[in-house]
Formats: C-alpha cells, structure tokens, sequence
C-alpha cells in the first residue's frame, strides 16, 4: 500500500511541474504579444485588422508562419501535452512524463536534450500537433506550443452515426482514415453519448477539436504514442479536405 501511494504522489507531482512548464510558457507568449511588431504580410494584414479570423487564413490556404498571429485572434486557444517521455517508478515500470529526456555522448561529456510533443486547439474544429527540442524541458516545451500553432488544420464536424441523426456537431460526418510511420487509424462517427473511445492520450486531440463522440480503431505500433496522434491528424485534415454532396 505505500508503494502504491507513493507511485500516486509522484504521478501527481509529475502533473503539477506539467501545469507549471505550461503556466509560464503561456506567460511568456502573452508578453511576446504585447510587443509583438508582424514580420509577414498576413501577420500585417491580421494586426491591422483586415482578418478577423482564423477560419478565413486556413480556408484561403494560407500559410502561418508566426505563433503571434493565433494569439492575437485566438487568445483562448488552449493547449496540452502528450506524455511521450518516461522515468523509472519506485515501485517498478515506467511512469510517463510529458518531457523525454536523451543522453548524447560528447568529448566534452554526455549533453541532454528536452524534447516534447504539443496539441493546441479552440475546441471548435481548429487543432494543430508540434513538436519541440531544446537543452531545457521549459525551452522544448514553449517550441512545441509554438510549432503547434503554425500546424493549423480545419476539421469538418458532424453527426455522421445512423443511430443518432441528430444533426449536431458532437462527431464527424463520414468514417475516415488516417497514418503515420507504422501506425494506421480508422475513425467512425459515434451517437451522442458514447464518448471518446481510444486511447487516453489520442482523447487529448479530439477535446481539443471539440469533438465529443468517436470511435477510432488503430493498427500497427500504437505504442509509439506521436505517430498515434499523427495519424489521427492526418485522418482528422481529410475530414475538411474531402467534398461531399451536401
């Protein structure tokens, strides 16, 4: 039992440095805002007001290539971590970490490096995956926010299940499919209520898509967990890049 206590104490210790990382990396982008001078043209066009939204950049196919310009229209947008990183538990096995460490050999010594993997999302169809690398856990995990919101993508919505036909917005419209490296998904429209069946860090993308009912079958090596939820992303671009008659 106090094995078991204290695997619970350092998962939750593991939790709340997340939350902190997260805290002040979302500081720093509020004070970078704050002086923020756009160096594009559409970061121009958006400072001055002539776009509005982000749904009007990624239905013109346009290119984001500065992280301010989803900050100054979307100030909500909100963020998680995928925990691709892992430490030895006290009471055996692997306890994961939103952070992966790695060890590289140098003549000087060994040199770490932080890397990380971020989602970003308004919960209302626009999501986008990044992921970061630095010699501080702080630095990679602000790198991953950022890249994130350059990887902007629209998702069609919609309750595509014939057993509910509600017509709301709660799933997606049409099954789907979707790969990376090794791994394959397949997405098929779920009634209201189901709720997110997959994985629980997959759940992360589509909470922040908004969307709420799914099912998602996968294949492959879904152990590694970024191709996992690269692949969903990849199925979830297809689900606004396909027409349908409607």
């Amino acid at each position: 039992m106090t094995d078991e206590k204290e695997v619970k104490e350092e998962i939750e210790e593991l939790k709340e440095i997340d939350k902190e990382e997260v805290e002040l990396v979302e500081e720093k982008i509020e004070s970078k805002l704050s002086t923020w001078k756009p160096k594009t043209k559409l970061g121009r066009m958006v400072f001055e007001k002539k776009i509005t939204s982000l749904d009007e950049i990624i239905d013109a196919g346009l290119k984001i290539k500065e992280p301010e310009i989803v900050d100054f229209l979307e100030p909500g947008m909100k963020n998680e971590l995928v925990m691709i990183g892992g430490r030895p538990g006290k009471g055996g096995g692997i306890q994961r970490t939103p952070i992966r460490i790695t060890a590289k050999m140098h003549k000087s010594g060994r040199r770490y490096t932080s890397s990380t993997f971020a989602i970003v999302g308004n919960q209302r169809g626009i999501v986008g995956v990044g992921k970061g690398r630095a010699r501080e856990g702080r630095l990679a995990v602000e790198k991953a926010i950022e890249k994130a919101k350059l990887n902007l993508i629209k998702i069609k919505r919609g309750c595509g299940s014939w057993e509910c036909g509600c017509g709301g917005e709660h799933s997606i419209p049409f099954k789907v499919y979707g790969s990376s490296g090794s791994v394959k998904v397949k997405l098929m429209p779920a009634p209201r209520g189901v709720g997110l069946v997959m994985n629980d860090e997959a759940k992360k993308i589509m909470r922040l898509a908004g969307i709420e009912d799914v099912w998602v079958k996968s294949f492959g090596n879904t152990g590694a967990r970024i191709n996992l939820i690269l692949a969903i992303y990849d199925a979830l671009r297809k689900l606004h890049n396909y027409k349908t008659g409607d």
